[in-house]
């Protein structure tokens, strides 16, 4: 049997040989111009070394690492346009011949230490002149050592010019701290150290005992306050009103007046009555002298009785200001220590608050320290950086006597004469030959593989069976002769040969489909892939076996194929396609030549074909066909053209995709299965038609074979000019 890629190949081959036979031809033409050629002059090797130095004394890091980082130039560098140019220009070569005859080995690193295995490179130049090659190669040296060492210096001094550049920057961000700390000592400073040294704290000691010691002197206080009040019952408040009264000598000649008034009314009250001139005079001179007490008592208090309670009545004042000296120096004892007590009360308010200041100013100590300390250390950090900077910019100025190039002469540059051996032209056409007939044939693989076509029936197999969908059946090429365009190839004979895939294909439908299977759908993913043959011959399979079979063509985009079984389909069903569905004597007709076989020609082409498959008389006509027949084989349209085969899908009980080899898109195929299996339209399987399967056919049953012509047939096997015509839809 013959592999699958051969076939491919093979195919391939049929319809790009010419393709391949150019690319051949060409391949053989320029091996032949190659052969052709005369030898080529006399060529000298000039070859050389650098190595990789440093300076002989070094007393800066600086100068170090930049000789270490002018062991790193790479192949770019020391080949550059510029490097080139001006070798050129000196010697008098092309810059471009120059660059393409210098070969440049640098020495590899070590993958493991990441250091360099060896300090030399070598450098080769290829001419055809001795004296040119030794001056390249000497110039060419010479212009890479310069080109290190200029390098190297302007490494330097863009470090000297950075850290310059920066210093100023650097110096003033650690002025700024500095004053920052500074101003900060001058605020916080004493504070921090009053915490430090204990003074703080201590002073907060200190308001504490003298709080308690001015408490004790209150205490002390308040119990002499109350025993004067016990001795003489009037409080603080009476006792500073009745000192002040029993002291004013004003207060005490009113009072007397008073006293002589009274002592005479009460004698005279006797004998004269109230209404007499001396009885009144008396009143009157009582009354004013109880007036004048009264602004008097007002006066000696101060602020009108404000200042303090002053009973209102004139026998209230008289018995305030009746103290006589004994109780009176008690009285003023009394207000004295009251005097003192509010004194000693303020300085222990005082004390209290000045404790609570302390208090608040020790609980920030904490966050002053730590503010203090994040500014000294912003200080020393900038500090440090500016004192860095400094130390590289002194190491950078010191490594200017250091710093040379990092290449020097190895090895001077020595030639030898490039000797080849000559060519041989049957060697060079055989070569050309061969590779002729591996491109060759290469294009023409890779032509076939482009196209995206399935070319064997093994690929359409191997397409089915990794997305688990189901083989029904291969299907042979089927014998045809001059048949018209628009025929389709049936076989109606019952001897023939090809009824047996046929019939493998309605068993493998069955047995899959079950016993419930009665209306199949059969549609393919683009046209010529043989869906309308195949949907025949398995109506004709079916009839065969005894079957009650129709055929419906849903395809009414096109027009009916019903002529290849011999059947003249109606001229005015495409006028009122809706009236042809709904009349069924006459839209179903018999097939003349098998037994059991029916079938309803399209009307087609007609418009809104979508609208007809969805109208209610298709639907009566589908319930109607589904009682009456064992078999319903629906053949629709492509995929690829229309979505009508999903529109009369419900009617079906499952869907055979067709898939035919040069005809089926790969990614198409596998589109359309996807989607079925997704969306769950009850995809069976598939067929193969078209499969390059060789039957035999004795003469005798290919004489007595009636297809759809009556000619002569022949076996058309892999012709795609037949296969289009005969085979399609």
């Amino acid at each position: 049997m013959t592999p699958p890629i051969v076939k491919r190949y093979l195919i391939a081959f049929d319809k790009y040989k010419w393709i391949g036979l150019a690319s051949f031809v060409l391949v053989v033409a320029g091996s032949t111009v190659v052969a052709m050629q005369p030898e080529p002059p006399t060529s000298y090797i000039a070859s050389a070394a650098l190595t990789y130095n440093g300076p002989p004394v070094s007393f800066s890091t600086t100068g170090s690492q930049i000789q270490q980082q002018g062991k790193e130039l790479n192949e770019d560098v020391l080949l550059s346009n510029q490097i080139i140019g001006a070798v050129a220009e000196k010697v008098g070569v092309k810059p471009k011949k120059l660059g393409d005859s210098i070969v440049l080995s640098l020495p590899k690193k070590n993958a493991r230490t990441g250091e360099l295995e060896s300090t030399t490179f070598e450098l080769k130049y290829v001419d055809s002149d001795a004296k040119r090659a030794i001056q390249v190669l000497a110039e060419l040296m010479q212009a890479m050592i310069k080109l290190s060492s200029d390098i190297n210096t302007g490494r330097l001094q863009a470090i000297i010019q950075k850290i310059n550049d920066r210093t100023p920057q650097v110096k003033r961000e650690l002025q700024i701290a500095e004053k920052k700390l500074e101003q900060y000592d001058r605020i916080e400073r004493t504070a921090i150290l009053a915490a430090e040294n204990g003074s703080l704290l201590s002073a907060i000691t200190a308001s504490q005992n003298l709080q308690r010691q001015i408490q004790l002197t209150i205490s002390g206080v308040d119990g002499q306050v109350r025993s004067l009040q016990n001795k003489l019952g009037l409080t603080v408040g009476q006792a500073y009103i009745s000192s002040a009264l029993s002291a004013d000598p004003i207060i005490g000649n009113l009072r007397a007046q008073i006293y002589q008034s009274e002592s005479q009314i009460a004698v005279l009250r006797k004998d004269l009555r109230p209404e007499h001139p001396t009885m009144v005079q008396l009143l009157r001179q009582k009354q004013a002298a109880e007036e004048l007490l009264q602004q008097r008592a007002a006066e000696v208090l101060g602020g009108d009785g404000t200042a303090a309670p002053l009973q209102g009545s004139v026998a209230g004042i008289r018995t305030q200001s009746s103290l006589d000296p004994a109780r009176q120096q008690l009285a003023n004892q009394m207000v004295s220590l009251q005097t003192q007590r509010e004194t000693l009360q303020q300085q222990l308010t005082q004390e209290i608050q000045q404790e609570a200041q302390l208090r608040r100013e020790y609980s920030l100590i904490p966050n002053k320290q730590l503010e203090r300390s994040r500014l000294e250390q912003e200080v020393a950090l900038k500090k440090a950086i500016y004192d860095q900077m400094q130390v590289k910019l002194t190491d950078a100025k010191t490594a200017e006597a250091e710093t040379t190039s990092s290449l020097s002469i190895a090895r001077r540059p020595t030639v030898i004469v490039d000797l080849k051996p000559p060519k041989s032209v049957p060697i060079t056409l055989a070569v050309g030959g061969l590779l002729g007939v591996v491109i060759g044939g290469g294009v023409i693989f890779l032509l076939g593989a482009l196209e995206g076509t399935f070319k064997t029936r093994e690929d359409i197999r191997q397409s089915l069976k990794q997305r688990e969908v189901a083989v029904l059946g291969e299907l042979p090429l089927m014998p045809v002769d001059d048949l018209d365009q628009e025929a389709v190839p049936v076989v109606l004979s019952q001897d023939s040969p090809y009824l047996e895939y046929y019939e493998k294909f309605r068993s493998n439908l069955r047995r899959i489909g079950g016993k419930n299977l009665k209306v199949v759908l059969i549609t393919s993913t683009s046209s010529l892939e043989g869906k309308t043959a195949s949907a025949y011959n398995l109506g004709v399979a079916s009839a065969r076996a005894g079957k009650r079979t129709l055929i419906i063509e849903t395809d009414l985009r096109s027009p009916s194929r019903c002529t290849s079984l011999k059947v003249i389909p109606d001229p005015d069903a495409t006028i009122e396609p809706l009236r042809y569905y709904a009349n069924l004597s006459e839209c179903i007709r018999l097939v003349p030549d098998v037994e059991n076989l029916y079938i309803v020609p399209s009307p087609g082409p007609v418009r809104q074909s979508a609208a007809i498959l969805e109208s209610s008389e298709m639907r009566r006509l589908m319930e109607d066909v589904r009682e009456r027949f064992d078999l319903v084989i629906l053949d629709t349209s492509s995929l690829s053209i229309s979505n009508d085969p999903l529109l009369i899908q419900p009617y079906s009980d499952g869907i055979v995709l067709v898939a035919r080899p040069h005809y089926t898109q790969e990614n198409m195929l596998g589109e359309a299965i996807d989607q079925l299996v997704e969306s769950e339209l009850g995809l069976l399987g598939a067929i193969i038609n078209g499969a390059d399967i060789i039957v035999s056919v004795p003469e005798e049953v290919a004489q007595s074979s009636t297809f759809t012509s009556e000619v002569e047939p022949k076996i058309v096997e892999e012709s795609e000019e037949v296969s289009a015509s005969a085979n399609k839809n």
